[in-house]
């Protein structure tokens, strides 16, 4: 009787298709055909529609640059009306001074200059601010791509100082070449008369020429015939001390605080985003902070726009705190052309006015406002 494996069908060896090909091996076609081995388990396919960014090239630059500035000028028309209130607190303007300490000081100064000068009066300045907002940010913006793919060119180098050093850099560069408009902006939006409204024009030629108030000298006592021949020879020896003179140093009011305050504010800003988005991505918050990449499935996922938001109001709460009594500082300073003699203050002399006119209270004035507008203009 025949066994059953006597009727079966030889086994045949599977013949391979053209297309089973594994990592790092051969496979005959049958055809007496080789396929060449084929490496995709170990070369990185990049994907369709992704895009490696050069950060050194000149489109790069203008991309982000342009970016930066429209997203600067949006955020400060947002928060226009509370940047103008802001700015007569810090300055201690006497018309408002009495407004400050409460947010129903804001409500009532917001609602006089409403009433005094209509909805111009609220943006009153802004044409500097935009002027200025859109080189600051955007130069800003570039500045710290550029600094950061120098100091960090690659994810092994980034550490929380090098970060800072970055976000410092780019600070202090896009304020040296916008700070002139800085002070025009101010000085506009401090005019309070009805009277006289100075143009974009006239508020510069006024900084220009501004300088200290002469002191009239008394007249000379009578003296004697031997005590002028004393006297006279040293009075001629005593050197005449010349008044400043007016120029471009005007337009530099306040600059020495502004670059103290360029660490605490611009270094932890951008160190205190960094390290929030971090914290966010961390693989416990990952799978509700964050979202695959739409233009490259195998970079690392972006945060959900809530989350940046937040690391964006975190980040502007922290160095708005660290650096406000500075600022006040430096407002006091940019208006000092237009109030007492004239003379440029100096930090010490402007925080020694700020501490005997409020106490330690006077160094934060308006940070309520500032708080309110961080999240706009931080994320």
């Amino acid at each position: 009787m025949p066994s059953p494996l006597q009727n079966a069908a030889p086994l045949q060896s599977p013949q391979p298709s053209e297309m089973d090909v594994t990592g790092g091996r051969e496979k005959s076609t049958g055809k007496n055909q080789t396929l060449r081995p084929s490496y995709d388990a170990t070369v990185a396919v990049k994907p369709a529609g992704s895009q490696t960014y050069n950060k050194q090239s000149l489109d790069y630059v203008l991309r982000t640059g342009l970016a930066g500035g429209l997203a600067g000028c949006a955020a400060k028309t947002i928060v226009g009306p509370l940047d103008r209130v802001k700015i007569l607190f810090q300055a201690s303007n006497p018309h408002f001074a009495k407004y400050t300490g409460s947010w129903f000081g804001v409500v009532t100064a917001m609602r006089d200059i409403n009433r005094q000068d209509g909805l111009r009066g609220l943006f009153r300045g802004h044409s500097a601010t935009l002027l200025r907002i859109f080189p600051y940010a955007a130069i800003k913006f570039l500045a710290y791509e550029q600094f950061r793919s120098i100091i960090i060119p690659s994810k092994n180098y980034e550490t929380p100082l090098r970060r800072l050093l970055s976000g410092s850099l780019a600070g202090v560069t896009s304020v040296f070449f916008t700070y002139p408009l800085e002070v025009i902006r101010v000085r506009l939006a401090f005019e309070t008369k009805h009277e006289v409204r100075s143009s974009l024009s006239s508020i510069c030629n006024q900084i220009y020429h501004e300088h200290p108030t002469p002191v009239s000298k008394p007249p000379p006592l009578p003296l004697s015939s031997s005590s002028a021949a004393i006297v006279a020879p040293i009075a001629n020896a005593v050197p005449n001390i010349p008044t400043p003179r007016s120029g471009l140093i005007n337009f530099y009011r306040g600059f020495s605080p502004t670059l103290a305050g360029m660490l605490p504010y611009a270094g932890i800003s951008f160190l205190t985003h960094d390290t929030a988005g971090d914290w966010l991505r961390h693989p416990v918050l990952a799978p509700y902070t964050t979202t695959a990449n739409p233009k490259n499935a195998s970079a690392p996922p972006i945060l959900r726009y809530w989350a940046e938001l937040l690391a964006g109001g975190f980040a502007g709460l922290i160095s708005q705190t660290a650096s406000y009594p500075l600022e006040v500082i430096r407002r006091r300073m940019q208006v000092g052309g237009a109030v007492g003699d004239g003379h440029r203050l100096g930090m010490r002399e402007t925080a020694g006015r700020v501490w005997r006119e409020r106490g330690w209270r006077g160094f934060f004035v308006g940070l309520g406002i500032g708080y309110f507008k961080v999240v706009p203009m931080a994320a």
